[in-house]
């Protein structure tokens, strides 16, 4: 009998940091903003991306029902049962789930980016626009920001804050690379899904998915690497949540 009781209480303390690290009480909004390669051809790449990256959120702590999703193709790529890609779907969508939790927020975008923004479906949303969505959404609470795209540097100025983490696939004058219609995740998506779960942290797993990407570009012989952007606030480390010893 006590060891049976034993067993039972090592089985939930190995499942329990997970659902107790604090992420279960965070909202998350994760977004394919776009289903074309660069090519114009269509591609599942950014909504491999972001069905990855939901489930990831999971294993580290988030619950299922406080993510939301978005695609620009909702019924052909329906996993995390997402809805359509528009900026009024995405300020809907963070604000539902911020409505019912008390911790931060999370918002991962993958998709096109040029200097203005990053698409998300037929719309472009800025920096600014991003900004706003978070202040309408979850003012006065930390915030996780990741933003996969071209150019996606452009966001680092208007998102940063001191209890923020915020982390962009390239820098605001470079290209971020993988969307051809026969990849399977961008570059950055394929270094967020290998590093998030085992980095134990944002800030960790940030210098990982950077130093994943330069070693991909140095492979792949890259001429003008992306330069991807990690900005850490000063109360950030403090304040979001760690999944990892």
């Amino acid at each position: 009998m006590k060891q049976t009781v034993f067993l039972v209480l090592c089985s939930v303390l190995v499942a329990a940091p997970a659902w107790a690290n604090g992420f279960d009480d965070w909202a998350a909004v994760v977004v394919a903003g776009d289903s074309f390669a660069h090519s114009g051809k269509r591609s599942a790449v950014f909504d491999n991306g972001r069905s990855e990256i939901a489930r990831e959120l999971v294993t580290i702590g988030f619950r299922p029902d406080n993510i939301r999703q978005l695609s620009d193709r909702p019924r052909k790529y329906p996993d995390g049962h997402p809805v359509r890609s528009t900026l009024r779907n995405l300020a809907r969508g963070l604000q539902s789930v911020a409505d019912k939790t008390r911790g931060g927020c999370l918002v991962y975008l993958t998709s096109h980016g040029d200097e203005k923004g990053v698409g998300v479906g037929d719309d472009l949303l800025s920096p600014r626009g991003l900004a706003g969505i978070l202040a309408g959404a979850c003012s006065r609470r930390p915030a996780v920001v990741i933003v996969s795209a071209c150019y996606s540097g452009v966001f680092v100025d208007k998102l940063k804050a001191p209890d923020r983490i915020v982390l962009t696939a390239a820098a605001k004058d470079r290209s971020s690379f993988g969307c051809g219609e026969t990849d399977k995740y961008t570059y950055f998506d394929t270094c967020a899904v290998e590093n998030l779960t085992a980095a134990g942290d944002f800030v960790r797993f940030g210098k990982r998915a950077i130093a994943c990407v330069a070693g991909r570009e140095k492979t792949e012989e890259v001429d003008l690497p992306s330069n991807p952007q990690l900005a850490v606030g000063d109360h950030a480390a403090a304040v979001i949540p760690r999944w990892g010893p």
